[in-house]
């Protein structure tokens, strides 16, 4: 189970607050803070969807990315125990623990 929802090639956060009785989110992997909210999935669905659709139309009246940038690195921790295998695995394939990584991810992501 995801507690997201996808619409345009976004994805938004779902929670629900029982003191409040609503569900909520926000438009995950942007530069502003969007949130929408609703008292069923119905409603959830549509307030998602109509704040992307916001969203797009402001950042184009505004001439700004529509989505957030990424540098295309970043850091993971791992055991020492498994950063030692991966090093060796790599090793002896010949290639670099970023390469043996990416061609990981990569390959897994194609079966998405």
């Amino acid at each position: 189970m995801n507690d997201v929802l996808a619409y345009k090639g976004f994805i938004g956060s779902v929670h629900f607050s029982a003191d409040d009785n609503v569900f909520f989110g926000k438009v995950e992997g942007i530069n502003d803070l969007v949130t929408f909210e609703g008292y069923t999935v119905q409603e959830l669905k549509n307030a998602f969807h109509y704040m992307v659709d916001e969203h797009i139309k402001d950042c184009e009246q505004e001439n700004k990315p529509v989505e957030k940038s990424y540098k295309g690195s970043f850091n993971i921790r791992i055991s020492p125990n498994l950063h030692k295998r991966v090093a060796l695995f790599a090793k002896s394939r010949g290639i670099s623990i970023n390469s043996y990584i990416k061609n990981t991810l990569e390959k897994n992501f194609d079966l998405v």
